[in-house]
């Protein structure tokens, strides 16, 4: 719907608010909850809002970590798309949400009242947070990409930044709600910004888009000896033969 207030997003006391929130508090919590690294900060140099920041999604520590890895010039205005009927159900959810993750609700069914408000942020100057697979990953094996992402980029013709998160489900898996004990290592890598070729259809990029974010990934995990996609991969086959009465549970 066309003509909805995009100024909160970005307005000067929502930034203040934020930065108190994610710069102090959140970034404080993380600190000494997990081991975190960052790499690919050279492929940020040239990146200017708006833009479409993209990761694979395994953990609810994937848009902390994000929006504590980017420098505060990128993160400030972020605005991160998040489950209208899930982190929108409550006043207090929306609030927490939107004071630490500045967030916006998507439909992922049902009602469509906000269609067009990820357009309408980008034509606002607003960089955006999405994670392409939907929802988070059961397994951490990384699921097909829907193309939305792909396809606002073509349409407002703004970059997208590739994420890759590694550790992020063996620190906190699905169903927990803080990161195990031990500061577990996680780390975030930051891609190129990237455009649809010529001739790429949405289909296309996002495909493109996924195959470099798990090269981005297992790149990183191989390097600290971690899992890569292809052993969530393996994991994943095996538990499903176990079940099917292929192979013997273990």
């Amino acid at each position: 719907m066309a003509g909805q207030d995009t100024g909160k997003y970005s307005g000067m006391p929502q930034v203040a608010a934020r930065f108190v929130a994610q710069r102090i508090l959140m970034k404080s919590y993380f600190a000494s909850s997990v081991d975190a690294h960052v790499h690919g900060r050279e492929n940020l140099t040239q990146l200017k809002a708006p833009f479409i920041a993209i990761g694979n999604h395994t953990s609810h520590l994937d848009a902390c970590m994000i929006f504590c890895s980017l420098p505060w010039r990128l993160s400030s205005n972020l605005a991160s798309g998040a489950a209208a009927d899930y982190f929108f159900s409550s006043w207090y959810k929306a609030f927490a949400t939107r004071l630490f993750f500045n967030t916006y609700p998507v439909e992922r069914e049902g009602l469509r009242n906000r269609k067009g408000l990820s357009g309408e942020l980008l034509s606002a100057g607003v960089p955006l947070l999405l994670f392409p697979e939907g929802t988070r990953s059961r397994t951490g094996a990384m699921g097909s990409f829907k193309p939305g992402a792909a396809a606002l980029s073509i349409s407002r013709n703004v970059p997208i930044l590739p994420i890759a998160l590694v550790g992020n489900y063996a620190a906190m898996p699905y169903g927990t709600p803080t990161p195990v004990s031990g500061r577990p290592p996680v780390h975030v890598v930051f891609g190129r910004p990237m455009k649809a070729g010529p001739a790429e259809v949405a289909l296309q990029f996002s495909e493109r888009l996924r195959r470099y974010i798990i090269e981005l990934h297992d790149t990183t995990a191989r390097a600290y000896d971690m899992p890569t996609q292809a052993d969530y991969d393996r994991a994943v086959a095996l538990r499903t033969a176990a079940v099917d009465g292929e192979l013997p549970p273990y």
